[in-house]
């Protein structure tokens, strides 16, 4: 599945507040909690927890989220299919950076060990 310009336009555009509370809900759901989402963005984004409520009151796009982010040297481990696309395929860095952040949602979600859910050896 090729991306298209106009889908990358619109994810880079969405605002990243909008979008937490589903990753919340959706970990939550399955017995997850907040502080392992948390622990999860800061590992793709190194973001801490003062800087992740920043970007979420700022309503942060996700072009301007992950603009600011230091993306974890091992994210490219990330690897399968999220929303129909195959993560290592997707061109466009932010588009990439988005499904990287949703793979690792789903991971937690579906209780997979935090410890391959962070790329540990």
């Amino acid at each position: 599945m090729k991306d298209t310009s106009h889908h990358d336009e619109r994810i880079a555009n969405m605002i990243f507040s909008s979008v937490y509370p589903h990753y919340l809900a959706k970990v939550e759901k399955k017995g997850r909690t907040r502080e392992e989402l948390h622990e999860v963005i800061e590992w793709l984004t190194t973001f801490d927890e003062a800087t992740l409520q920043e970007h979420i009151a700022k309503k942060s796009t996700f072009e301007q989220f992950f603009d600011k982010a230091t993306l974890n040297p091992n994210a490219g481990m990330i690897k399968g299919v999220i929303c129909g696309y195959r993560v290592e395929e997707i061109e466009n860095p932010v588009t990439r950076q988005v499904r990287y952040l949703d793979k690792l949602v789903d991971e937690l979600a579906k209780s997979k060990a935090m410890d391959k859910i962070l790329r540990k050896p």
